[in-house]
């Protein structure tokens, strides 16, 4: 009888222990979508950073054509 309730006891442990590592590896997971997130609306906004300075050497580029300057 104390074997049996031993081997209960063991496979509730283990089941247990199963749930906390697959919780833990979720939170990991959350937090990498997170730091995906984060990534990908740095380099959105690094991108337009650079469209707008691109655009606006552009324009000063075309104000110097109009003035003779070469």
């Amino acid at each position: 009888m104390r074997g049996a309730v031993a081997r209960l006891l063991a496979v509730a442990a283990c089941i247990c222990l199963l749930g906390v590592g697959a919780a833990g590896c979720s939170t990991t997971q959350e937090k990498a979508a997170a730091q995906k997130v984060k990534a990908e609306h740095i380099l959105k906004a690094q991108a337009e950073r650079k469209k707008a300075k691109a655009k606006k050497a552009a324009h000063k580029h075309q104000h110097d054509k109009q003035k003779g300057k070469k």
